[in-house]
């Protein structure tokens, strides 16, 4: 079940053609599948968070292999931070209502006028305050474990995290605290208040699922191919210029073809220089990538190496 993709699985089919081999997909669709059920099994209230990003398409996909389509035993999670990429909630939208299943958002805005988040300056992101609006909505609909598509390949911090990763009453996690997963055995006892944070693609890589996708047709929001996008250069990165971000002064404007890596706040994520136009040419582009998606797209894991594990143990998914 703990199949890994190597770069050294390229075969030879013709002599002008180069494949990958993905039979290591099916091994990894069987432990996800195994783990789905096993929350609809283990958990009264469970949810899946689903923001519209590939990572939960591919989660979707393998919930409609494992229960049917129409048939997903628990609601779709949406937290929203009012700055999302308007071509992936509407691809969530639309996509909810395709599979029949609940769809749920719960808003970051929401949270400010409640006056649980407080914003430092008008200008700040709002990303690392979606942990306060996860957490009411946790406490809103009593979940008692809550699937996501965080995989190990993508930054250090989940990859210590278990796939049955344990939540206090407080919603916080405890990297040395982590409960023991032999034989894919899972505890999942939990005392009143407490959650679970289930990641059952945890052991893919970015690779696998572009491999997945291309393999099962599995549509994505536009700007996960190759499209034009200002952008200007900043830290390394490739900065969209929108309203939220804006360019500095002394920045270069540039009409550059891009695609999404990974999607989320606008106010951190970035595009990266690309021509692939469809999943066979993302795959072919990441066996050469080497930098994690996360790396080389989001400024919010750009303030120290330990950003991400601080959040997460504030109770960021």
């Amino acid at each position: 079940m703990n199949a890994r993709t190597e770069h050294d699985l390229l075969l030879q089919t013709t002599p002008s053609l180069a494949r990958l081999s993905n039979t290591q997909l099916d091994a990894l669709e069987e432990e996800t599948i195994f783990i789905l059920r096993e929350v609809a099994a283990s958990f009264e209230r469970p949810t899946l968070l689903f923001s519209g990003g590939k990572d939960s398409l591919v989660l979707l996909k393998c919930a409609e292999k494992a229960f049917g389509t129409g048939r997903i035993p628990y609601p779709l999670l949406m937290i929203d931070t009012g700055h999302n990429f308007p071509e992936v909630t509407a691809f969530r939208d639309a996509r909810a209502v395709e599979l029949d299943a609940k769809l749920i958002v719960r808003s970051v805005e929401d949270s400010m006028r409640r006056g649980t988040v407080r914003l430092a300056h008008p200008g700040e992101s709002r990303n690392v305050h979606q942990s306060v609006t996860l957490l009411e909505a946790i406490e809103e609909f009593h979940f008692d474990a809550l699937i996501g598509g965080a995989r190990r390949d993508e930054e250090k911090a989940r990859a210590k995290e278990r796939i049955f990763s344990h939540r206090d009453s407080f919603g916080q996690w405890q990297p040395k605290d982590q409960r023991p997963e032999l034989w894919t055995l899972f505890n999942t006892r939990l005392a009143p208040g407490e959650h679970f944070r289930v990641f059952p693609i945890s052991n893919w890589t970015e690779l696998d699922v572009w491999q997945y996708i291309e393999r099962e047709h599995i549509a994505l929001p536009s700007i996960y191919y190759t499209h034009q996008r200002q952008v200007v250069e900043r830290r390394g990165l490739l900065v969209p210029v929108t309203e939220l971000t804006p360019p500095r002064d002394g920045e270069k404007v540039e009409l550059r073809d891009v695609r999404f890596r990974t999607v989320g706040d606008i106010t951190c994520t970035c595009p990266v220089e690309s021509l692939a136009s469809d999943a066979a040419e993302v795959v072919i582009e990441t066996l050469a990538a080497d930098v994690s998606e996360r790396g080389a797209t989001r400024m919010d894991d750009k303030t120290s190496d330990a950003s991400m594990e601080k959040r997460k143990k504030d109770g960021y998914f």
